[in-house]
């Protein structure tokens, strides 16, 4: 797992026994962090007297020097590869990369563990995800991942979360045993890596099938900006420098095997898909499930079936083509190049609407949704009053036409916009 953190985290939880939710240890360690990060003299362990020892030698261990220090130029290039094609690679995430997680037996496990623990909510973790990227990728400049800086923040903080969800899961006997022996220790050094990937690789060849073909330069700078906030987490594959793209060809070909279809995975992925479909607008409800079919239909291997592992319903029959012409479009663009554009604009279009529902939707609680205001004036994302009153009264036009339907067909609403 993650020794260092992990023994601070569980002295601290055995102080705090009415803890439910990690994300109260993350902000209490974060302040904290915050106090002292001006004053380098002051240390960790002024805050002793006010937190406690636990609080002290968790700090000592999220202050110490990163191993490596990454290549301020390779940031930039890897953060502006986010810029450029943020939109596409908010898809990927969306309707690629969180698939492969959940199609990730242990990872789904954990994943659905973890939410019943806390809130119940399997799909508020989906909006902090993309505020995590948003976070550590959206930020310009090398300097948003030096100490103290935001990027640099939420990457110690996820480590925190990821020790306080292994402490979480082990020691509290209201969720079950965990499976050690059939899964290994939860959110364990594997399942942090294929994260990583899933940010990398995964959004990579997802944006590849829309269209978007990254260069190895590209590649190779996002993944060194990746590799550095992976270190910060406390992924020991970071430990030592930078990935190069051969190790990732190497470690994703492996990690495949891990793919199975499980429960708690169906669980996610049909929560995923709800909330998505709730976000989209009259008559276009089903393209999120039909986006997921579209970006695995060409993907090697095991990698294929990850939507039937999880049990994705089919495409809606209207979408066929239409991806089907993305797909020809893609592969000869010499002859159908001038197609694709109006799909890139609808697989644009699908990814701004989901941002601007989560930003909507999770203005307010302990961790809002916020997409920062240069991203958001470049992807065309609306963060006026005047703007976001007009979504939300479309929110409320297709809740009214959609719960009209329902009672129509006899079915029930899980979710009423505000």
């Amino acid at each position: 797992m993650d020794p260092d953190i992990d023994r601070v985290v569980a002295d601290y939880q055995r102080e705090h026994r009415d803890l439910a939710d990690a994300r109260d240890l993350v902000r209490s360690a974060i302040q904290a962090l915050q106090e002292v990060k001006g004053d380098p003299q002051r240390g960790p362990h002024a805050t002793a007297g006010r937190e406690g020892p636990p609080l002290s030698a968790m700090l000592n261990v999220l202050l110490t020097p990163p191993a490596w220090s990454p290549y301020p130029e390779l940031i930039e290039s890897g953060q502006r590869v986010f810029a450029d094609y943020g939109l596409y690679e908010a898809g990927a995430l969306f309707f690629a990369s969180l698939p492969m997680a959940y199609a990730t037996v242990d990872g789904a496990e954990v994943l659905a563990r973890v939410s019943d623990l806390a809130t119940r909510n399997l799909t508020r973790r989906v909006a902090e995800t993309g505020q995590m990227l948003l976070d550590v990728m959206g930020l310009r400049g090398a300097d948003s991942l030096a100490p103290g800086a935001a990027g640099y923040m939420t990457a110690i903080g996820l480590r925190v979360m990821h020790a306080c969800v292994r402490v979480l899961i082990l020691d509290r006997p209201e969720s079950g045993p965990w499976p050690e022996a059939e899964y290994g220790p939860p959110v364990n050094q594997e399942l942090m890596l294929g994260t990583l990937l899933d940010f990398t690789v995964v959004a990579w060849e997802a944006m590849a099938r829309m269209g978007i073909k990254l260069s190895p330069a590209d590649r190779q700078a996002n993944l060194h900006a990746w590799s550095f906030i992976g270190l910060l987490m406390g992924v020991e594959a970071c430990r030592d420098g930078a990935l190069s793209l051969s190790d990732v060809e190497q470690i994703s070909a492996g990690l495949t095997r891990l793919l199975g279809p499980s429960q708690a995975g169906r669980r996610l992925m049909a929560a995923l898909l709800a909330e998505m479909e709730e976000f989209m607008p009259l008559g276009w409800r089903k393209l999120p499930r039909s986006v997921v079919r579209m970006l695995f239909q060409d993907a090697p291997g095991a990698v294929r079936g990850v939507p039937d592992l999880l049990s994705v319903p089919p495409a809606a029959w209207w979408s066929v083509p239409l991806l089907a012409l993305l797909r020809i479009a893609n592969q000869h663009d010499w002859l159908l190049g001038p197609a694709a554009p109006p799909v890139h604009a609808l697989i644009r279009k699908l990814s701004r609407h989901v941002l601007i529902s989560y930003a909507d939707r999770y203005a307010q609680g302990p961790t809002p949704f916020h997409v920062p205001g240069e991203l958001a004036s470049r992807w065309r994302i609306p963060t006026s009053p005047a703007g976001l009153r007009v979504h939300r009264m479309r929110g409320r036009v297709r809740y009214a036409a959609r719960a009209r339907l329902q009672r129509v067909g006899g079915r029930t609403r899980r979710w009423r916009p505000r």
